[in-house]
């Protein structure tokens, strides 16, 4: 049994075709497929029931692949000790951000980070939270940046900073001449949401302490775009909820539009999350300070009543 033959048994289990991990592991398929062979034969079992397409995997071979997760994963581990007792910070690292997230976040610490760790290949993924989710189980990423709390037994969530919610509050709007919103003046039926699968769309609508149902909607908005929501409300169809760190970006006319909550405010919590088995802890370390270092200056805000981005449905 050898450890390159274990990953390609992981790589079987993920693509469920054979030649699809080939090629994903950089091998022909005859290679691939004889060494997966051969691990069966020395166990004595099937891992892989070939009979059925896609590729199915044996009840034996279920507990197989969760025991070859851990073995290749504690191999990987024995680079990572070298690396940190030399205090070496490099190789390649996958990062996933939540849309939300990634427009303003990213511009403000990515040179930063590439500039100061030019050894750190750095490779940026724009995902949901769901898919950052299953990713760092099934191993795809090192590391995510996403709203929290998350409440995952297998995530460790590490704050960066805490972004307040802002009202865009057109001249028509019924909110417009408030000097401060209260949460418990929001309704629902007024506010435009990003559409399902955001997170910062579950924070509004938890925040508003309700249920939004397609049935009440006088149209359906498929957009992941704050700037649409903006121009949207601009025309009258209501007002919208922005992160913080997306009302910096906004000209002068569309900030007259900005009206600011009571304190505390509601906020979103920001952190970097990764799996309790991560392997790069240093090269997460380094994220994180480069990270704190630069968004210190733009987020003050500390007094905050943070919203959950769960869905609470």
């Amino acid at each position: 049994m050898t450890i390159t033959q274990l990953q390609y048994v992981l790589a079987v289990a993920e693509y469920q075709n054979f030649t699809v991990a080939a090629e994903k592991s950089f091998v022909t398929q005859p290679t691939l497929s004889m060494q997966v062979q051969k691990l069966e034969d020395e166990l004595d079992v099937r891992i892989f029931d070939r009979s059925k397409k896609p590729i199915s995997i044996t009840e034996a071979g279920k507990k197989i692949v969760a025991q070859a997760k851990n073995i290749v994963n504690e191999a990987k581990r024995i680079k990572d000790i070298v690396d940190q007792e030399k205090g070496f910070i490099g190789g390649d690292f996958t990062l996933g951000i939540i849309p939300t997230v990634m427009p303003t976040l990213l511009p403000m610490f990515l040179k930063t980070f590439i500039n100061k760790y030019p050894k750190v290949h750095l490779v940026i993924k724009e995902q949901n939270t769901d898919s950052l989710i299953r990713n760092l189980q099934d191993g795809h990423l090192d590391a995510g940046i996403a709203a929290t709390p998350l409440d995952i037994e297998f995530i460790t969530e590490r704050p960066l900073y805490y972004e307040p919610f802002v009202g865009y509050v057109p001249p028509s709007h019924r909110l417009r001449n408030a000097d401060k919103i209260k949460p418990e003046e929001l309704d629902i039926k007024d506010i435009l949401l990003l559409r399902d699968g955001h997170c910062f769309r579950e924070g509004v609508v938890n925040l508003c302490k309700a249920s939004r149902k397609v049935e009440d909607e006088h149209f359906q908005l498929q957009s992941g775009s704050f700037e649409t929501l903006v121009n949207l409300a601009n025309e009258g169809l209501g007002m919208t909820l922005l992160p913080y760190l997306n009302t910096l970006e906004l000209d002068e006319g569309k900030r007259s539009n900005l009206r600011y909550f009571q304190d505390p405010p509601p906020a979103r919590e920001i952190s970097l999350i990764y799996h309790k088995k991560e392997l790069k802890l240093h090269i997460t370390n380094a994220l994180r300070d480069v990270i704190n270092s630069v968004v210190r200056g733009a987020i003050k805000f500390q007094d905050v009543n943070i919203i959950s981005p769960l869905s609470q449905n």
